[in-house]
């Protein structure tokens, strides 16, 4: 099971949802509005930036979030889809 981290909780603070473990077994994060579901983010099989950032240290994280930012930039735009979510709370 994902353990929701620090920096993904600050991350959805601020962006004003609540997240949980995702009841969805492939999915790690479940994010909530308003005590809605909105969307399921983090596919299992791939890493994010925290998990980056503990794992390689903070420079390798940072490389691969650009990277992210790079492949996923239509995706990550449109306000309130799982591939925003995904952008603004996992990297």
């Amino acid at each position: 099971m994902y353990e929701i981290t620090e920096y993904s909780k600050l991350k959805a603070k601020q962006l004003g949802v609540q997240i949980k473990p995702s009841t969805r077994k492939d999915k790690k994060i479940d994010v909530f509005k308003n005590e809605k579901k909105v969307a399921s983010i983090g596919g299992k099989g791939y890493k994010d930036f925290p998990t980056y950032k503990k794992e390689k240290g903070l420079e390798f994280a940072k490389e691969r979030r650009r990277l992210y930012k790079i492949r996923h930039q239509d995706d990550r735009l449109k306000k309130g889809t799982a591939g925003y979510y995904a952008d603004k709370i996992l990297w």
